[in-house]
């Protein structure tokens, strides 16, 4: 039996050890609330080269002196705000990925307003993803690039490669859910048809609020969420690395985005509830989407402890898909914990780079022998034999005639858009300045704001 004054004498012990390390912690409460208020996210340099309603199109700077052929485009949810994947310099995947050698492009959704409620899956996968494809296309001058989706923005990714399979060369999706038959996790079983109604969300609120989403997120694991990540901050609040991490992580957390209405019913009635897309069975705007579509390289990034998206509801898609080149890279962390962690960069995106690095190379043939010029017609050369000017005042006459102008010389406008307005009748800049905007759109199925930009500049020639 243990001493009863041993034991009061150890209460007391324990009792002002608490006290000491409680007065030591307020000492540093100060500098670190300063701390969690002023650290920095998404630090990677880059600049915006293509806007559409609320979306822009980031162009991060290189790392390397020379790059691979085929860029990376990254293709985030639209719950989040996409710099988890930049989240600070030592855990970056968009760092990684330019250390690496790639040249690096990511869609930043921006939030919906009231006015963008009716914006569907349609409208995000065939008119904003698409133009955002074509940007990178018509800046690298690669007819495909590679996509890595990322959570949501993978399942729309496996959408659009599946549409446009010319257009991707390399798909990867990370934590993506594709295949919701009774393996989804948590979320499946919430979102079931029995017990949800996203329709009821969305008249409530018209676009889903960020923080309707968050309470539904924190409930899956509440302890973790509302207790122990607390605790853990106490414990660790003098060390200021642990605090800026943490901060970083909060601030994320705690600015979530809206979702606009149509294709939050969407993704929960036709992806969660009747697991269409693996199905063969969904459709945008009237189009069946048909998962064997996707030929081009297909990798899975996958966590094993993930509750959101567990493996279940990604593996199972490279089975339906027409790929013979497929991969599963599956990794202990949870969701965010493949973006963010220190492990997940050491020994999870080396090989991630190397599986990109592989299938990112274009060969070259070599050029063609330039064929000697055939004979000038001797009707062009002169009424008259022997009249040397005939076929230079020709040409002259012919040019005058018919203006052209080189309209890749307008930002933005490159060879394969020149060929598109060419195609309809552009081939100057007045041409191209006196445009109706809405009919050249209808024609060419280029986006309005991009010839608005493209019109501006032309009449400025």
């Amino acid at each position: 039996m243990k001493n009863p004054y041993a034991t009061a004498l150890e209460m007391q012990r324990q009792a002002w050890e608490g006290a000491a390390g409680l007065a030591e912690k307020s000492q540093v409460a100060p500098d670190r609330t300063e701390t969690l208020e002023n650290v920095e996210v998404g630090q990677t340099p880059s600049k915006v080269v293509y806007e559409e309603n609320k979306l822009r199109l980031l162009h991060y700077e290189p790392k390397t002196e020379e790059q691979h052929d085929i860029p990376i485009l990254i293709v985030y949810a639209l719950i989040n705000k996409p710099y988890i994947l930049d989240l600070q310099p030592d855990r970056s995947v968009v760092q990684t990925l330019l250390e690496a050698g790639f040249d690096v492009y990511l869609i930043d959704w921006g939030e919906p307003s009231k006015l963008d409620r009716q914006l569907g899956l349609d409208d995000y996968v065939n008119r904003y993803i698409d133009n955002c494809v074509d940007e990178v296309r018509e800046r690298s001058g690669q007819d495909a690039i590679n996509i890595l989706g990322y959570c949501m923005g993978g399942t729309m990714s496996a959408m659009y490669a599946a549409l446009h399979p010319d257009k991707v060369e390399n798909l990867a999706l990370m934590a993506a859910g594709l295949c919701f038959a009774g393996d989804g996790g948590v979320l499946e079983l919430w979102g079931a048809d029995d017990y949800y109604d996203p329709e009821r969300v969305t008249e409530t609120f018209d676009n889903v609020p960020a923080e309707f989403l968050d309470v539904g997120f924190a409930l899956m694991d509440p302890v973790a969420n509302n207790v122990t990540k607390y605790v853990r901050f106490y414990d660790n609040m003098e060390d200021e690395d642990f605090v800026e991490n943490f901060g970083r992580m909060e601030r994320w957390l705690d600015e979530g985005i809206d979702v606009a209405g149509k294709a939050y019913e969407e993704f929960i009635r036709d992806i969660y509830q009747e697991n269409k897309l693996v199905a063969n069975e969904l459709e945008l705007d009237g189009k069946k989407i048909d998962v064997s579509s996707i030929d081009m390289p297909l990798l899975q990034i996958v966590a094993e402890y993930d509750h959101l998206i567990p493996p279940g509801a990604s593996k199972p898609f490279n089975e339906a898909v027409g790929s013979d080149d497929t991969e599963v890279m599956e990794f202990a962390t949870g969701h965010i914990g493949m973006s963010v962690s220190s492990r997940s960069h050491a020994e999870l995106w080396p090989d991630v780079c190397d599986w990109f690095e592989a299938r990112s190379s274009v060969e070259t043939d070599a050029e063609p022998e330039t064929p000697e010029p055939d004979e000038p017609d001797a009707a062009l050369a002169g009424d008259v034999e022997g009249d040397e000017t005939g076929l230079d005042e020709f040409s002259e006459e012919a040019l005058e005639e018919t203006e052209v102008d080189d309209l890749t010389e307008i930002d933005g406008v490159g060879q394969s858009y020149a060929n598109d307005l060419a195609a309809v009748g552009i081939s100057s800049f007045e041409e191209l300045a006196d445009a109706d905007t809405e009919e050249l759109a209808e024609e060419t199925n280029i986006a309005v704001a991009r010839l608005e930009d493209w019109i501006d500049q032309a009449g400025e020639q």
